[in-house]
């Protein structure tokens, strides 16, 4: 998508398409809509005042001008009260609208920017949730059919009409726009099949990622992960025929490879459980069982474009966990690249088996701060629904930092406890350091704690999105299937360090 900046009166330019924003207010019509009210002969009041242009909130009315305007479409965007208007509502706004520009065959719009703004939603804000919602919603994941109907037509060029400085709206848009691309990737790996996103190609992706951008990369194999000792995430291997691959990007946004932002991302590519199997019903849809993995990717990509003054180091620990006779089992004892010794109980919590190794190696790379990733429980699902990602930390400085990004993102996080019944839980073993199993009570905090486990008082916060990686419906801001969960909220994270660094 490509954008143009103006600074003239929109409606004294031609147009297809010209988008505003149009307020809920019992006063009378001002400034722009007034103006184009004027060319409307005041039928455009009338029209507000018997409800046939709506101004509920991410509703959409294309009012054709027959003439009196040179613009010829009006597109208004209802937005409420500017009293209660968000950022979160103003992004979801934009992306109604790009849902009904792509199912109008709409390439070009102009919008006039300054419609949308409110006393706490800048020049700035908006021209970000513009690009933002406009590129989220236009997502598609084109799949794999041999015959496709007429193709969509998404929006290539936007028109930007502000008063605002030029430099600050482009660097607003680029912003946004960079965020819903990373986002987007994010929701391709989740969406791809395993057969054709195996821990190989998704090492690939990766490698091809670091060339893109000038991360520096290492990719471990088979025979590098049984040198090191990195049992865990071997253990889940066991029995598969596909290779296992440990992924590490590096982005060097600082002189010194100090104050390093760890995130480390589960890679599980299909998950049968192992021998602990998941039902039939239960099994279709692991393929997203990478969707921690996808989303620091996906992050990462936003990095290599905005390339923050952050150090960051990412670790995907990524294979499927399969049966065969090679397969791990429970009672089996591990030992993880920590050196602790770990009880199977469960082979289908495997994702805390594959980050603990990943959490470790990500310290060995100079982490001082880690975030991990990963759809990792049902029971955070029980707990809190399809919607809200799960949180434990060992740092509520950290955890404030990144709830901070997520609500930037809008994508919402809630604190579950990490207390020390649970650690203790997690610690019960009459053969090892560790079970990685305690119990269903509490699934989701002992998965946690499991984790924690390998931090070792390492400043870390752990987002569980098994709720939240994929959904059954259509959005505001994209189709069902992979949402590109956390991916926006981990960049923004990064971008929140660097600015704390200035």
């Amino acid at each position: 998508m490509n954008w143009t900046i103006h600074n003239q009166n929109p409606l004294e330019q031609t147009h297809e398409y010209l988008v505003a924003g149009l307020w809920n207010k019992t006063a009378k019509l001002d400034g722009f809509l007034e103006e184009l009210d004027q060319q409307f002969q005041g039928e455009l009041a009338g029209l507000v005042k018997e409800g046939d242009l709506s101004s509920s909130v991410r509703t959409i009315t294309k009012l054709p001008s027959l003439g009196k305007s040179k613009a010829k479409r009006i597109i208004f965007v209802g937005l409420g009260k500017e009293k209660d208007l968000t950022i979160d509502d103003l992004r979801e706004s934009f992306g109604v609208l790009s849902k009904e520009l792509k199912k109008a065959r709409v390439a070009k719009v102009s919008v006039a920017l300054d419609t949308f703004l409110t006393d706490g939603i800048s020049e700035s804000d908006a021209a970000q949730a513009l690009a933002e919602g406009v590129a989220l919603a236009a997502y598609e994941f084109e799949g794999y059919r041999q015959k496709r109907n007429l193709p969509e037509v998404n929006l290539e060029t936007l028109e930007v009409y502000s008063n605002a400085d030029e430099r600050e709206l482009n660097a607003a848009l680029e912003v946004g726009y960079v965020l819903a691309e990373g986002t987007n990737s994010a929701r391709t790996l989740v969406n791809m099949p395993s057969n054709m996103l195996t821990a190989a190609k998704m090492a690939d992706y990766a490698a091809d990622m670091a060339k893109k951008y000038g991360f520096d990369s290492e990719i471990l194999g088979l025979e590098e992960l049984e040198e090191l000792g990195m049992g865990a995430l071997l253990a889940v291997n066991n029995g598969s025929d596909e290779p296992p691959r440990m992924i590490v990007l590096k982005h060097q946004g600082k002189e010194e490879w100090t104050d390093v932002v760890g995130l480390v991302g589960k890679g599980i590519t299909f998950d049968t459980g192992g021998y602990s199997i998941k039902p039939k019903d239960g099994i279709v849809g692991m393929k997203a069982d990478m969707g921690g993995a996808a989303a620091v990717l996906g992050a990462m990509e936003i990095i290599g474009k905005l390339k923050p003054e952050q150090n960051v180091v990412a670790v995907i620990p990524a294979t499927d966990n399969m049966i065969s006779s090679k397969a791990f089992k429970p009672d089996d004892v591990i030992t993880s690249l920590s050196g602790k010794t770990i009880e199977i109980l469960n082979t289908d919590a495997e994702g805390r088996l594959a980050l603990a190794d990943g959490v470790t190696y990500a310290k060995q790379h100079g982490a001082n701060y880690i975030i991990d990733v990963a759809t990792l429980t049902g029971g955070v699902i029980v707990a809190l629904g399809l919607d809200k990602t799960g949180a434990l930390t060992n740092n509520e400085p950290l955890f404030e930092k990144v709830l901070e990004a997520s609500a930037e993102a809008g994508e919402f996080i809630w604190q579950l406890p990490y207390t020390e019944g649970d650690r203790k839980r997690v610690r019960k073993s009459p053969v090892a350091d560790l079970n990685n199993s305690p119990g269903r009570d509490g699934h989701a905090l002992f998965a946690g704690a499991f984790i924690g486990e390998f931090t070792e008082g390492t400043p870390w916060v752990h987002l569980d999105i098994a709720g939240t990686a994929t959904t059954k419906s259509a959005h505001s801001l994209g189709p069902a299937g992979a949402t590109g969960a956390m991916t926006r909220t981990l960049a923004l994270l990064i971008e929140q360090f660097t600015l704390e660094n200035k």
